[in-house]
Protein backbone atom coordinates (compact mmCIF):
# COMPACT_ATOMS: atom_id res chain seq x y z
CA UNK A 1 0.00 0.00 0.00
CA UNK A 2 1.45 3.34 -0.88
CA UNK A 3 1.85 6.29 1.93
CA UNK A 4 1.46 9.58 2.11
CA UNK A 5 2.83 12.63 4.98
CA UNK A 6 -0.34 13.58 6.24
CA UNK A 7 0.34 17.06 8.46
CA UNK A 8 -2.00 19.74 9.45
CA UNK A 9 -1.96 22.64 12.60
CA UNK A 10 -4.74 21.81 14.86
CA UNK A 11 -5.38 23.79 18.42
CA UNK A 12 -4.19 22.47 21.37
CA UNK A 13 -6.32 21.94 24.64
CA UNK A 14 -4.78 21.88 28.09
CA UNK A 15 -5.82 21.64 32.11
CA UNK A 16 -7.17 17.99 32.14
CA UNK A 17 -6.23 15.84 34.58
CA UNK A 18 -7.40 13.10 33.08
CA UNK A 19 -9.00 11.77 29.58
CA UNK A 20 -11.05 8.64 29.25
CA UNK A 21 -11.37 7.57 25.68
CA UNK A 22 -14.72 5.09 25.59
CA UNK A 23 -17.99 5.60 27.28
CA UNK A 24 -19.22 2.33 27.88
CA UNK A 25 -18.97 0.48 31.41
CA UNK A 26 -15.52 1.08 31.87
CA UNK A 27 -15.25 4.61 30.82
CA UNK A 28 -18.40 5.50 32.34
CA UNK A 29 -16.81 4.64 35.48
CA UNK A 30 -13.59 5.57 35.28
CA UNK A 31 -14.85 9.12 34.49
CA UNK A 32 -17.07 9.80 37.09
CA UNK A 33 -15.18 8.14 40.09
CA UNK A 34 -12.23 9.74 39.15
CA UNK A 35 -13.96 13.37 38.88
CA UNK A 36 -15.72 12.89 42.21
CA UNK A 37 -12.54 12.45 43.47
CA UNK A 38 -11.65 16.36 42.22
CA UNK A 39 -9.81 15.70 38.90
CA UNK A 40 -10.70 17.31 35.66
CA UNK A 41 -11.93 14.62 32.99
CA UNK A 42 -12.49 14.92 29.49
CA UNK A 43 -15.01 11.53 28.47
CA UNK A 44 -14.45 11.20 24.85
CA UNK A 45 -17.11 8.81 22.98
CA UNK A 46 -17.53 7.45 19.39
CA UNK A 47 -21.35 6.89 19.59
CA UNK A 48 -24.43 9.47 20.80
CA UNK A 49 -24.67 7.83 23.89
CA UNK A 50 -22.85 6.08 27.41
CA UNK A 51 -23.36 2.67 27.45
CA UNK A 52 -21.20 1.05 24.71
CA UNK A 53 -22.56 -2.64 24.19
CA UNK A 54 -24.97 -2.20 26.94
CA UNK A 55 -26.87 0.70 25.02
CA UNK A 56 -25.62 0.83 21.71
CA UNK A 57 -25.07 -2.91 21.35
CA UNK A 58 -28.42 -3.88 23.06
CA UNK A 59 -26.65 -6.19 25.14
CA UNK A 60 -28.96 -5.64 28.01
CA UNK A 61 -28.43 -7.78 30.19
CA UNK A 62 -26.28 -7.34 33.16
CA UNK A 63 -23.88 -10.39 33.79
CA UNK A 64 -23.76 -11.89 37.32
CA UNK A 65 -22.56 -10.06 40.13
CA UNK A 66 -22.85 -12.25 43.28
CA UNK A 67 -21.72 -15.60 44.21
CA UNK A 68 -25.19 -16.86 45.30
CA UNK A 69 -24.16 -15.72 48.94
CA UNK A 70 -23.26 -12.10 48.53
CA UNK A 71 -22.87 -9.28 45.80
CA UNK A 72 -19.27 -9.36 44.47
CA UNK A 73 -19.87 -6.36 42.50
CA UNK A 74 -20.03 -2.84 44.52
CA UNK A 75 -18.98 0.64 43.46
CA UNK A 76 -20.45 2.55 41.21
CA UNK A 77 -21.86 -0.71 39.30
CA UNK A 78 -23.99 -1.31 42.33
CA UNK A 79 -24.82 2.21 42.53
CA UNK A 80 -25.70 2.07 38.83
CA UNK A 81 -28.07 -0.88 38.84
CA UNK A 82 -30.02 -0.62 42.07
CA UNK A 83 -30.68 3.22 40.63
CA UNK A 84 -31.72 1.62 37.16
CA UNK A 85 -34.12 -0.91 38.96
CA UNK A 86 -35.77 1.87 41.63
CA UNK A 87 -36.62 3.69 38.61
CA UNK A 88 -38.17 0.92 36.99
CA UNK A 89 -35.75 0.26 33.98
CA UNK A 90 -35.06 -3.58 35.07
CA UNK A 91 -37.28 -6.18 33.38
CA UNK A 92 -40.46 -6.69 35.79
CA UNK A 93 -39.70 -10.28 36.75
CA UNK A 94 -36.23 -8.55 38.21
CA UNK A 95 -36.04 -8.69 41.75
CA UNK A 96 -32.79 -7.39 43.68
CA UNK A 97 -31.74 -10.88 44.53
CA UNK A 98 -31.01 -10.83 40.95
CA UNK A 99 -27.93 -9.03 41.96
CA UNK A 100 -27.41 -8.93 45.34
CA UNK A 101 -27.56 -12.53 45.85
CA UNK A 102 -28.40 -15.22 43.05
CA UNK A 103 -26.03 -17.24 41.84
CA UNK A 104 -24.84 -17.11 38.15
CA UNK A 105 -27.98 -14.62 37.30
CA UNK A 106 -28.16 -12.11 35.05
CA UNK A 107 -30.22 -8.78 35.17
CA UNK A 108 -31.96 -7.34 32.32
CA UNK A 109 -32.71 -3.53 31.93
CA UNK A 110 -34.28 -1.29 28.98
CA UNK A 111 -31.53 0.60 27.68
CA UNK A 112 -33.12 3.71 27.50
CA UNK A 113 -33.26 3.91 31.06
CA UNK A 114 -29.89 3.34 31.55
CA UNK A 115 -29.01 5.78 28.81
CA UNK A 116 -30.67 8.25 31.18
CA UNK A 117 -28.93 7.14 34.39
CA UNK A 118 -25.62 7.16 32.62
CA UNK A 119 -26.44 10.95 31.48
CA UNK A 120 -27.11 12.11 34.62
CA UNK A 121 -24.40 10.37 36.80
CA UNK A 122 -22.14 12.21 34.18
CA UNK A 123 -23.79 15.64 34.83
CA UNK A 124 -23.63 15.09 38.29
CA UNK A 125 -19.88 14.65 38.65
CA UNK A 126 -18.92 17.27 36.46
CA UNK A 127 -17.80 15.32 33.43
CA UNK A 128 -16.75 16.93 30.12
CA UNK A 129 -18.57 14.40 27.51
CA UNK A 130 -17.61 14.74 23.77
CA UNK A 131 -20.33 12.31 21.71
CA UNK A 132 -19.21 11.34 18.62
CA UNK A 133 -15.69 11.52 19.26
CA UNK A 134 -13.05 9.34 18.28
CA UNK A 135 -9.19 8.92 19.04
CA UNK A 136 -7.06 8.99 16.40
CA UNK A 137 -3.59 9.34 17.59
CA UNK A 138 -1.17 10.21 20.45
CA UNK A 139 1.99 11.91 21.18
CA UNK A 140 4.50 11.17 24.12
CA UNK A 141 7.52 9.17 24.51
CA UNK A 142 9.13 6.77 26.83
CA UNK A 143 5.90 4.82 27.94
CA UNK A 144 4.56 8.38 28.80
CA UNK A 145 2.09 10.30 27.12
CA UNK A 146 1.10 13.97 26.51
CA UNK A 147 -2.07 13.79 25.26
CA UNK A 148 -4.33 12.37 22.79
CA UNK A 149 -5.92 13.80 18.76
CA UNK A 150 -9.25 13.99 18.94
CA UNK A 151 -11.63 14.12 16.02
CA UNK A 152 -15.13 14.92 15.67
CA UNK A 153 -17.78 17.11 13.61
CA UNK A 154 -15.62 20.47 14.42
CA UNK A 155 -12.06 18.51 12.92
CA UNK A 156 -8.53 17.53 14.94
CA UNK A 157 -8.07 18.27 18.31
CA UNK A 158 -5.21 17.87 20.17
CA UNK A 159 -5.67 17.59 23.85
CA UNK A 160 -2.88 17.30 27.06
CA UNK A 161 -3.80 15.69 30.40
CA UNK A 162 -1.90 14.26 33.19
CA UNK A 163 -3.39 11.15 33.03
CA UNK A 164 -5.65 8.66 30.16
CA UNK A 165 -7.46 5.75 30.62
CA UNK A 166 -8.56 3.57 27.37
CA UNK A 167 -11.91 2.04 27.39
CA UNK A 168 -12.42 1.59 24.14
CA UNK A 169 -12.67 -2.13 24.20
CA UNK A 170 -10.84 -2.75 21.22
CA UNK A 171 -7.17 -1.26 23.15
CA UNK A 172 -7.24 1.47 20.07
CA UNK A 173 -5.68 4.63 22.00
CA UNK A 174 -3.47 1.44 24.08
CA UNK A 175 -1.74 0.32 20.08
CA UNK A 176 -1.70 3.76 19.00
CA UNK A 177 0.63 4.36 22.16
CA UNK A 178 2.79 1.77 21.12
CA UNK A 179 1.66 -0.76 24.37
CA UNK A 180 2.49 -4.55 23.27
CA UNK A 181 -0.60 -6.22 22.14
CA UNK A 182 -2.25 -9.72 21.94
CA UNK A 183 -4.59 -9.73 18.75
CA UNK A 184 -7.23 -12.50 18.83
CA UNK A 185 -6.87 -14.54 15.62
CA UNK A 186 -3.16 -13.68 14.51
CA UNK A 187 -1.68 -13.81 18.23
CA UNK A 188 -4.17 -16.79 19.39
CA UNK A 189 -5.80 -19.61 17.32
CA UNK A 190 -9.74 -18.08 17.09
CA UNK A 191 -11.75 -15.61 17.30
CA UNK A 192 -14.77 -15.32 19.62
CA UNK A 193 -17.40 -14.51 17.31
CA UNK A 194 -19.63 -11.63 17.91
CA UNK A 195 -23.12 -10.98 18.09
CA UNK A 196 -25.50 -7.99 16.39
CA UNK A 197 -28.32 -8.22 19.16
CA UNK A 198 -32.00 -7.22 18.61
CA UNK A 199 -35.11 -5.68 20.27
CA UNK A 200 -38.00 -7.75 19.81
CA UNK A 201 -41.98 -7.18 21.08
CA UNK A 202 -45.09 -8.88 20.30
CA UNK A 203 -44.20 -11.30 23.61
CA UNK A 204 -46.36 -13.54 25.73
CA UNK A 205 -44.24 -14.17 28.04
CA UNK A 206 -47.34 -15.97 30.58
CA UNK A 207 -46.17 -19.35 27.96
CA UNK A 208 -42.21 -19.28 29.14
CA UNK A 209 -43.12 -20.40 32.95
CA UNK A 210 -40.84 -21.99 35.45
CA UNK A 211 -42.35 -24.60 37.32
CA UNK A 212 -42.57 -22.90 40.19
CA UNK A 213 -44.53 -20.20 38.64
CA UNK A 214 -41.38 -17.54 38.11
CA UNK A 215 -41.14 -15.81 34.66
CA UNK A 216 -37.62 -16.45 33.08
CA UNK A 217 -35.31 -14.22 31.58
CA UNK A 218 -35.26 -16.79 28.69
CA UNK A 219 -37.75 -19.24 27.16
CA UNK A 220 -38.62 -22.51 29.10
CA UNK A 221 -36.95 -25.28 27.63
CA UNK A 222 -35.54 -22.98 24.38
CA UNK A 223 -32.29 -25.37 23.64
CA UNK A 224 -34.89 -28.25 22.80
CA UNK A 225 -36.43 -25.71 20.40
CA UNK A 226 -33.12 -24.97 18.87
CA UNK A 227 -31.84 -28.15 18.55
CA UNK A 228 -35.20 -29.32 16.88
CA UNK A 229 -34.74 -26.66 14.35
CA UNK A 230 -31.10 -27.01 13.44
CA UNK A 231 -32.43 -31.28 12.70
CA UNK A 232 -35.33 -29.66 10.77
CA UNK A 233 -32.51 -27.85 8.85
CA UNK A 234 -34.05 -24.66 9.49
CA UNK A 235 -31.05 -22.31 9.84
CA UNK A 236 -28.41 -21.34 7.83
CA UNK A 237 -25.63 -22.91 9.68
CA UNK A 238 -25.86 -25.05 12.22
CA UNK A 239 -25.20 -23.49 15.19
CA UNK A 240 -26.70 -24.71 18.47
CA UNK A 241 -25.30 -21.89 20.95
CA UNK A 242 -28.42 -19.76 21.64
CA UNK A 243 -27.96 -17.08 24.53
CA UNK A 244 -31.41 -16.59 24.14
CA UNK A 245 -34.26 -13.77 24.34
CA UNK A 246 -33.83 -11.84 27.71
CA UNK A 247 -36.85 -10.48 29.14
CA UNK A 248 -36.75 -6.38 29.51
CA UNK A 249 -40.53 -5.23 29.31
CA UNK A 250 -44.01 -6.49 29.60
CA UNK A 251 -44.18 -7.42 26.04
CA UNK A 252 -39.92 -6.93 24.75
CA UNK A 253 -36.79 -8.83 25.17
CA UNK A 254 -33.53 -8.39 23.98
CA UNK A 255 -32.59 -11.14 21.67
CA UNK A 256 -28.68 -12.42 21.54
CA UNK A 257 -28.50 -15.04 19.12
CA UNK A 258 -26.53 -15.09 15.67
CA UNK A 259 -22.82 -15.44 15.56
CA UNK A 260 -20.94 -13.69 13.26
CA UNK A 261 -18.14 -16.59 12.97
CA UNK A 262 -14.29 -14.88 11.72
CA UNK A 263 -15.48 -11.38 11.74
CA UNK A 264 -12.15 -9.65 13.08
CA UNK A 265 -13.49 -6.14 14.95
CA UNK A 266 -9.95 -5.17 13.91
CA UNK A 267 -10.29 -5.01 10.38
CA UNK A 268 -13.18 -2.48 8.99
CA UNK A 269 -14.24 -4.63 5.74
CA UNK A 270 -14.24 -7.60 8.31
CA UNK A 271 -16.66 -5.58 10.45
CA UNK A 272 -18.30 -3.91 8.06
CA UNK A 273 -19.27 -7.25 6.31
CA UNK A 274 -20.37 -8.76 9.57
CA UNK A 275 -22.89 -5.98 10.63
CA UNK A 276 -24.30 -7.08 6.90
CA UNK A 277 -24.50 -10.51 8.03
CA UNK A 278 -25.92 -9.67 11.72
CA UNK A 279 -28.97 -8.55 10.15
CA UNK A 280 -29.47 -11.23 8.44
CA UNK A 281 -29.09 -13.42 11.16
CA UNK A 282 -31.32 -11.78 13.16
CA UNK A 283 -34.02 -12.02 10.71
CA UNK A 284 -33.38 -15.55 10.46
CA UNK A 285 -33.37 -15.81 14.40
CA UNK A 286 -36.54 -13.85 14.70
CA UNK A 287 -38.28 -16.44 12.27
CA UNK A 288 -36.90 -19.47 14.65
CA UNK A 289 -38.38 -17.96 17.52
CA UNK A 290 -41.49 -16.95 15.69
CA UNK A 291 -41.97 -20.70 14.31
CA UNK A 292 -40.85 -23.03 17.17
CA UNK A 293 -40.88 -21.26 20.57
CA UNK A 294 -44.42 -20.66 22.70
CA UNK A 295 -45.25 -17.10 23.29
CA UNK A 296 -43.09 -15.74 20.53
CA UNK A 297 -45.59 -16.49 17.70
CA UNK A 298 -46.22 -12.67 17.06
CA UNK A 299 -42.80 -11.85 17.56
CA UNK A 300 -42.10 -8.41 16.13
CA UNK A 301 -38.65 -7.50 14.85
CA UNK A 302 -38.02 -3.23 16.50
CA UNK A 303 -34.52 -3.22 15.69
CA UNK A 304 -30.28 -4.37 15.58
CA UNK A 305 -27.79 -2.72 17.49
CA UNK A 306 -26.09 0.70 16.09
CA UNK A 307 -22.92 -1.49 17.44
CA UNK A 308 -21.27 -4.94 16.92
CA UNK A 309 -21.48 -7.12 19.90
CA UNK A 310 -17.89 -7.83 20.13
CA UNK A 311 -16.59 -10.51 22.43
CA UNK A 312 -13.15 -10.42 21.23
CA UNK A 313 -10.38 -8.14 19.49
CA UNK A 314 -6.96 -7.24 21.60
CA UNK A 315 -5.79 -7.46 24.71
CA UNK A 316 -2.83 -5.52 26.26
CA UNK A 317 0.31 -7.00 27.56
CA UNK A 318 0.00 -5.43 31.43
CA UNK A 319 2.36 -5.64 34.35
CA UNK A 320 0.50 -9.03 35.32
CA UNK A 321 -1.10 -11.39 33.02
CA UNK A 322 -4.11 -12.83 34.88
CA UNK A 323 -4.10 -16.34 33.72
CA UNK A 324 -6.27 -19.30 34.24
CA UNK A 325 -3.91 -20.60 37.01
CA UNK A 326 -5.11 -17.78 38.72
CA UNK A 327 -9.14 -18.55 38.19
CA UNK A 328 -8.40 -21.70 38.65
CA UNK A 329 -6.91 -21.36 41.92
CA UNK A 330 -9.21 -18.80 42.75
CA UNK A 331 -6.61 -16.53 43.61
CA UNK A 332 -6.81 -14.07 45.50
CA UNK A 333 -4.22 -10.65 45.54
CA UNK A 334 -2.49 -7.99 47.64
CA UNK A 335 -3.35 -5.55 44.86
CA UNK A 336 -7.07 -6.18 43.79
CA UNK A 337 -9.59 -4.34 43.02
CA UNK A 338 -12.21 -6.09 43.03
CA UNK A 339 -13.49 -9.55 42.72
CA UNK A 340 -15.52 -11.86 40.08
CA UNK A 341 -17.11 -15.54 39.83
CA UNK A 342 -18.33 -16.01 36.07
CA UNK A 343 -17.71 -19.14 34.61
CA UNK A 344 -15.27 -18.82 31.70
CA UNK A 345 -17.64 -18.69 28.71
CA UNK A 346 -15.98 -18.83 25.55
CA UNK A 347 -18.23 -19.10 22.58
CA UNK A 348 -18.56 -21.66 19.91
CA UNK A 349 -15.83 -20.64 17.09
CA UNK A 350 -17.67 -22.40 14.62
CA UNK A 351 -21.16 -24.26 14.16
CA UNK A 352 -19.74 -28.10 14.63
CA UNK A 353 -21.07 -30.37 17.52
CA UNK A 354 -17.49 -30.83 18.79
CA UNK A 355 -17.69 -26.94 19.60
CA UNK A 356 -21.06 -26.88 21.43
CA UNK A 357 -19.75 -29.85 23.78
CA UNK A 358 -16.31 -27.59 24.36
CA UNK A 359 -18.47 -24.91 25.25
CA UNK A 360 -21.25 -26.47 26.99
CA UNK A 361 -18.98 -28.73 29.64
CA UNK A 362 -16.27 -25.72 29.78
CA UNK A 363 -18.97 -22.75 31.08
CA UNK A 364 -21.17 -25.51 33.01
CA UNK A 365 -18.79 -28.07 34.01
CA UNK A 366 -15.00 -27.43 33.69
CA UNK A 367 -13.55 -25.70 36.82
CA UNK A 368 -16.82 -24.14 37.47
CA UNK A 369 -16.94 -22.68 40.88
CA UNK A 370 -19.41 -23.24 43.69
CA UNK A 371 -21.59 -20.42 45.27
CA UNK A 372 -19.26 -18.72 47.35
CA UNK A 373 -16.49 -18.87 45.33
CA UNK A 374 -14.84 -16.01 43.53
CA UNK A 375 -10.96 -14.69 42.28
CA UNK A 376 -9.64 -11.14 42.61
CA UNK A 377 -8.87 -8.86 39.90
CA UNK A 378 -5.37 -7.23 40.41
CA UNK A 379 -4.53 -3.60 39.51
CA UNK A 380 -1.40 -4.34 37.51
CA UNK A 381 -3.51 -5.80 35.25
CA UNK A 382 -5.04 -2.58 34.48
CA UNK A 383 -1.84 -1.41 33.63
CA UNK A 384 -0.20 -1.34 29.82
CA UNK A 385 3.51 -2.89 30.96
CA UNK A 386 5.92 0.06 31.02
CA UNK A 387 4.13 3.06 30.92
CA UNK A 388 3.85 6.12 33.25
CA UNK A 389 0.46 7.39 32.93
CA UNK A 390 -1.58 5.20 31.23
CA UNK A 391 -4.62 2.75 32.26
CA UNK A 392 -6.77 0.18 30.02
CA UNK A 393 -10.15 -0.93 31.22
CA UNK A 394 -12.73 -3.42 30.56
CA UNK A 395 -12.35 -6.58 27.77
CA UNK A 396 -8.51 -5.14 26.67
CA UNK A 397 -6.87 -6.04 30.14
CA UNK A 398 -4.08 -8.83 30.47
CA UNK A 399 -5.30 -11.69 30.81
CA UNK A 400 -5.37 -14.76 28.88
CA UNK A 401 -7.46 -16.53 26.67
CA UNK A 402 -9.86 -18.47 29.10
CA UNK A 403 -9.70 -15.41 31.96
CA UNK A 404 -11.25 -13.19 29.23
CA UNK A 405 -13.57 -15.55 28.46
CA UNK A 406 -14.97 -14.71 32.05
CA UNK A 407 -13.61 -11.35 32.79
CA UNK A 408 -15.11 -9.34 29.59
CA UNK A 409 -18.54 -8.52 30.73
CA UNK A 410 -20.20 -5.19 31.94
CA UNK A 411 -20.11 -5.52 35.90
CA UNK A 412 -16.13 -6.60 35.53
CA UNK A 413 -15.70 -3.48 33.10
CA UNK A 414 -17.36 -1.51 35.40
CA UNK A 415 -15.20 -2.35 38.40
CA UNK A 416 -12.08 -2.03 36.17
CA UNK A 417 -13.29 1.31 35.06
CA UNK A 418 -13.67 2.87 38.64
CA UNK A 419 -10.48 1.48 39.93
CA UNK A 420 -8.82 2.82 36.73
CA UNK A 421 -10.61 6.21 37.22
CA UNK A 422 -9.60 6.18 40.97
CA UNK A 423 -5.93 4.90 40.17
CA UNK A 424 -5.54 7.95 37.86
CA UNK A 425 -7.15 10.64 39.81
CA UNK A 426 -4.45 9.37 42.30
CA UNK A 427 -0.78 9.77 40.40
CA UNK A 428 -2.66 12.62 38.51
CA UNK A 429 -2.47 14.74 42.24
CA UNK A 430 0.36 12.93 43.51
CA UNK A 431 2.78 12.30 40.27
CA UNK A 432 2.63 8.71 40.97
CA UNK A 433 3.03 6.42 38.33
CA UNK A 434 0.61 3.78 37.21
CA UNK A 435 3.25 0.91 37.87
CA UNK A 436 4.71 2.91 40.89
CA UNK A 437 1.11 3.37 42.30
CA UNK A 438 0.66 3.36 45.74
CA UNK A 439 -2.11 0.86 45.74
CA UNK A 440 -3.12 0.39 49.52
CA UNK A 441 -3.75 3.54 48.98
CA UNK A 442 -5.86 3.07 45.70
CA UNK A 443 -7.88 0.07 47.76
CA UNK A 444 -8.49 2.46 50.79
CA UNK A 445 -10.12 4.51 48.50
CA UNK A 446 -12.14 1.90 46.49
CA UNK A 447 -13.20 0.26 49.62
CA UNK A 448 -14.62 3.70 50.81
CA UNK A 449 -16.51 4.06 47.16
CA UNK A 450 -18.54 0.73 47.77
CA UNK A 451 -16.14 -1.82 46.46
CA UNK A 452 -15.95 -5.64 47.94
CA UNK A 453 -12.17 -6.45 48.08
CA UNK A 454 -11.76 -8.24 51.12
Amino acid sequence: MDTMLFQRRIPVEEGYDVIVCGGGPAGVAAAVCAARLGARVLLAEATGCLGGTATSGLVTAFDPMADGERMLVGGFMREVVEEVYARGFTGPQVTPDYWRRYFHCWTPFNPEGLKLVLDEKVTAAGVEVRFFTRVVDVEGSAGRLDGVVLNNVEGFTFVCAKTFIDATGDAVLAALAGVACREAGRDTEHIMPPTLCSIVSGIDWSKCLEPDGRLTNAPRDQQRYVDQAVADGFFSYRDRHVPGAFRIGEHTAMLNAGHVFGMDALRCRSLSDGMMEGRRLAQEFVAFYRKYVPGFENIEHVTTASIMGVRESRRIVGEYELCYADYCARRKFADQIGLFCKSVDIHVYDDSPEQYRRYFDEFNHTDRYRPGECYGIPYRILVPKGFANLWVAGRCVSTDVKVHGSLRVQPAASMMGQAAGTAAAQAAASGETAFGLDTARLCDTLRAAGATLE
